[in-house]
């Protein structure tokens, strides 16, 4: 299994965040499962690398190649691709994972967790979705989508294509124990 992990590349924010990201990072390696992820080296995604990678873990970054020139890309991980664009970095990312996990993190993960939901509304991603709601982070995400559910932009059973985790230990839970959303999310698409 190949999970997607979005994650914050911030180096600032509470040790809390860095405590459930190196626990997921371990939980995943112990699971024998693969990390895809943005390639980067600090923050989140280092932490969680780090980690999967000391308990001997897979690890796939994809970074664009700009970041890679600036010295962005984490050294240690076990393969790196580079794509040309930001867009293609995520495309690829979609396009290589079974699952996706969003830690906290910045505009960029938040940009990432949209696509997801998006892809999977649009039948075009099958896999679970999973928002690690580490110190209730996503609470203000989780009103908006249901701010939208509510006035009509998206359909009650649209509440299905995510899941809310508190801890990592969920997360992994919910991935293994994943039965699926809606055999063909198409029909549905339009409201």
């Amino acid at each position: 299994m190949k999970i997607s992990l979005f994650a914050a590349s911030s180096s600032l924010i509470d040790d809390v965040y860095f405590h459930d990201a190196s626990l997921l990072g371990e939980l995943i390696a112990g699971e024998g499962w693969e990390i895809i992820f943005g390639g980067g080296g600090i923050g989140l995604m280092g932490a969680l690398s780090d980690s999967a990678l000391d308990c001997g873990g897979s690890v796939t970054g994809v970074i664009p190649d700009f970041m890679k020139e600036n010295g962005w890309g984490h050294e240690r991980i076990s393969r790196m691709i580079v794509t040309r664009t930001m867009s293609a970095r995520k495309q690829k990312i979609f396009d290589i994972s079974d699952a996706v996990i969003a830690l906290p993190g910045g505009i960029g993960t938040l940009e990432e967790i949209t696509e997801a939901i998006t892809l999977k509304q649009l039948g075009l991603f099958k896999g679970p979705v999973v928002l690690l709601n580490t110190n209730n982070f996503y609470d203000p995400l989780l009103s908006l989508l249901d701010h939208l559910i509510s006035n009509n932009f998206m359909r009650e059973i649209h509440r299905g294509i995510w899941q809310v985790a508190s801890h990592p230990g969920e997360a992994v839970s919910m991935i293994r124990n994943y039965k699926g959303w809606l055999d063909n999310p198409q029909k549905i698409a339009r409201i």
